[in-house]
């Protein structure tokens, strides 16, 4: 078991949702709001105590500034760190790191965004790409990101034989799952050969391997382990974390199939002192479907090349041996432009006993693993209701 003194060092109070699916008119400002007081007040903290928070935005670059100043708080310690939709779990390891140098004692992670309801975020995104376009990709018009993850789907394939098939079981796993749970989007009946006869978007990829475009907020409050117990009756401990980005460009890829998953997964899993094997339940960014796919291999959970063969048969859905995603993933329940802050939170409702009709059976340890960019940046936690 390793024992670093930063193992455990932390833990997950209160957990906060709002606005998702459809904001029905409300800000960004307004929904990230709601979710961060919800799990203010879960933490059985008041929000005079909250003195750090991180959050990022993919609309404004002083997002942390609007957002202290939107709740009222002045912080002691503040980020806003952009990694694209890995960037909550790689917040853990910053609010950890705080925490233990003593420079704040309660952190709000938080983040939401309305694209669904208030399109205007994708088009500033749209104007960003234009502002800074990327050199080798730009010039050709790529429908990005949705065609750089096809680039990495038709490579998985043509390398290990993985199918159209086993990617659609992704989805259709996904669809499954967000049918118990009443936060969750979609949640009309789903089958494989409906994923393979959807639009195509870009091969090999119809819509229904890409994921939603939603409303949503998420907020945690983060403490010490030293204090967590004092403050919640079921703190969730952060055991370990890891943090990698190897490229920003699909085109700077080194291998299309290995992603930097292989070594923020290793960081956790070195940190936690724990493998694979000792995991109860898995929440992976699915942005589209190749992802689960890939992140199952290169966190260890079986080998490079099976990933595909990994996901049949019902294995990750409702009642299968692998529990996985089991808030309906970015396919099925929420995906508001960036989504591992909820992650986290569907984590800490399985390791709590609290997901109702989806709740896994016994869960005492998660992994949380996000994706930002194009495969670009990777960011794995494993918390556990135990130290």
């Amino acid at each position: 078991m390793n024992t670093h003194a930063s193992r455990g060092s932390i833990a997950i109070l209160g957990t906060g949702l709002a606005g998702m699916g459809h904001a029905g008119g409300a800000t960004e400002q307004e929904i990230i709001a709601r979710a961060s007081c919800l799990a203010i007040e879960r933490s059985g903290l008041r929000k005079s105590d909250i003195d750090g928070i991180i959050t990022s935005s993919l609309t404004s670059p002083w997002w942390v500034m609007r957002m202290a100043e939107y709740l009222g708080i002045r912080p002691r310690v503040s980020d806003s760190p952009m990694f694209g939709g890995s960037a909550f779990i790689a917040d853990l390891k910053i609010a950890q790191k705080a925490i233990d140098a003593g420079e704040c004692e309660n952190v709000l992670i938080c983040y939401g965004a309305t694209p669904r309801s208030a399109p205007s975020s994708s088009r500033i995104n749209q104007m960003r790409a234009e502002l800074d376009p990327q050199p080798y990709e730009h010039p050709y018009k790529a429908f990005n990101p949705v065609s750089s993850y096809a680039l990495a789907a038709a490579r998985h394939m043509y390398e290990y034989g993985t199918t159209r098939r086993q990617l659609a079981e992704v989805a259709v796993a996904a669809r499954k799952w967000a049918q118990l749970n009443p936060d969750a989007f979609s949640k009309k009946p789903l089958g494989v050969d409906d994923v393979l006869n959807a639009r195509m978007i870009s091969d090999p990829f119809t819509a229904l391997d890409c994921c939603l475009v939603t409303d949503g907020a998420g907020a945690i409050v983060v403490t010490s382990a030293r204090r967590a117990k004092a403050l919640h009756a079921r703190p969730i401990y952060v055991l370990g974390s890891g943090f990698a980005h190897w490229h920003r460009q699909i085109s700077c890829m080194e291998d299309l199939t290995v992603t930097p998953a292989v070594e923020s997964g290793r960081k956790a899993f070195a940190q936690a002192g724990l493998q694979p094997r000792d995991i109860d339940v898995v929440e992976l960014y699915d942005a589209f479907t190749i992802n689960t796919i890939l992140f199952l291999e290169d966190l260890g959970f079986c080998r490079k090349g099976e990933g595909g063969a990994f996901v049949e048969g019902g294995r990750i859905e409702p009642g299968g041996a692998f529990p996985m995603n089991t808030n309906g993933g970015g396919l099925s329940c929420v995906h508001p432009g960036m989504y591992s802050i909820f992650l986290i939170i569907e984590a800490v409702t399985q390791l709590r006993g609290e997901g109702m009709a989806r709740q896994g059976a016994g869960a005492e340890t998660a992994l949380v693993h996000g994706n930002g960019g194009v495969l670009s940046s990777e960011a794995t936690a494993i918390l556990s209701s135990q130290l």
